[in-house]
């Protein structure tokens, strides 16, 4: 079977103590953690050796200006390591004196990363969705700056609601993460009064992504496996591994639109979007780059970004006193989408819009209009201050 490298990442914040002239030297390392995967079933989605880290770049960039006003200097060290060296580098950059941490890597290895960091080390999660990890497996010492499952389901089912095709078939995966992105998908069609009239698991029998004769044997069966279904407005498919949602569109027994893992997908970046100053800021790391942002560029950059607000709002660079102004009612940032983004303070999630994408266009933007909030209408993507079980952050 092929493989390649794919990338979890840990970026990691070391910040030195301010004089009194407010000077401040931003020490910031992005320590990769990379996972053997098998290959993608389009070459446009093959792995970049930067991804994550071009992000860095520019969001280091984007830091340095401020900071050239503020007497603050950012300095930017990239590593890569396998996963089995990731906690001994991040013992090895902690004991270096780095006080706060953007990681970038699967659920489970977040929250190995958050226990063994302790208490005063803040860390910022760029890229694992997990419910479970702003609920009851939330930390204290962790921000959520990748969205959850449930703000990525509720933005697409929102959508549908809006089209008013209500009546969704539901195809995931067989691998536990197909499964959690099913459950989200569960949840949201319930919140917002979508039906699943039918419900089938795509079973990944192995050699689907890993020669052209896998590719061709899965999209024979779609046909077949998607006969008979009940009528319905249109599919949601939850392939969070990546076997066989890209085929769906165009093979299905019934001709009706694809969503979800593929077709029309929510999205936190799309290197389509123009609106909001996106375009200036796509051109920017094109231009550091060659190459368009992908989805964990860009949460990299905005994770590196919150840091650099919080650095020069508060002339500091203490962990707590940084973590507590990025939950406080003062702290926004843009983020070209539309409207300033924010942090939950019940389990330290990232408010932000979610994009809805085809891959050639952004089709639109969640949430929709007419979907309200007594405190901001972002708040009605993913868990609410009355449905959290998060008890870290308290009120």
């Amino acid at each position: 079977m092929l493989f390649f490298r794919t990338t979890a990442a840990v970026v990691l914040v070391g910040l030195m103590g301010a004089s009194a002239s407010f000077g401040l030297d931003v020490r910031v390392a992005v320590l990769r953690v990379d996972r053997t995967m098998p290959l993608p079933i389009s070459r446009l989605d093959l792995p970049v050796d930067d991804l994550g880290f071009a992000g860095a770049i520019l969001a280091t960039e984007d830091n340095q200006t401020t900071g050239a006003f503020t007497d603050t200097q950012y300095a930017l060290e990239t590593r890569a390591v396998p996963p089995e060296e990731a906690e001994a580098a991040m013992d090895a950059l902690i004991a270096d004196g780095i006080g706060v941490v953007v990681v970038m890597a699967d659920g489970a290895q977040l929250q190995s990363l958050a226990d063994r960091a302790g208490p005063g080390v803040l860390i910022l999660n760029a890229t694992a969705p997990d419910e479970a990890l702003r609920n009851d497996g939330c930390q204290a010492n962790v921000l959520h700056v990748a969205p959850s499952h449930a703000m990525l389901t509720d933005a697409l089912i929102q959508f549908l609601i809006w089209k008013k095709w209500p009546r969704l078939f539901l195809i995931h995966g067989s691998h536990p993460e197909d499964m959690l992105l099913a459950d989200a998908y569960r949840t949201s069609a319930t919140k917002f009064g979508a039906r699943i009239v039918e419900e089938r698991e795509f079973a990944d029998a192995g050699g689907a992504r890993s020669t052209d004769t896998g590719h061709v044997q899965v999209q024979l069966q779609i046909p077949v496996f998607t006969e008979g279904a009940e009528d319905h407005d249109v599919i949601v498919a939850a392939d969070e591994v990546g076997i066989f949602a890209a085929h769906l569109p165009f093979r299905t027994w019934d001709p009706r639109p694809v969503t979800g893992s593929a077709g029309l997908r929510p999205l936190t970046w799309d290197a389509s979007l123009e609106a909001w100053g996106a375009t200036q800021f796509q051109r920017r790391f094109e231009k550091l780059n060659r190459r368009t942002m992908r989805e964990a560029d860009y949460q990299v950059w905005l994770a590196l970004r919150v840091i650099g607000e919080a650095v020069t709002r508060t002339a500091s660079a203490d962990p707590a006193t940084l973590r507590a102004y990025a939950l406080s009612d003062q702290f926004e940032l843009a983020a070209f989408k539309g409207q300033k983004v924010t942090f939950r303070p019940w389990n330290g999630q990232l408010r932000q819009p979610i994009l809805l994408g085809d891959g050639r266009v952004t089709v639109s933007v969640s949430p929709q209009d007419g979907y309200l909030h007594q405190v901001s209408p972002l708040d009605t993507l993913g868990t609410d201050a009355p449905e959290t079980t998060c008890r870290s952050f308290g009120d």
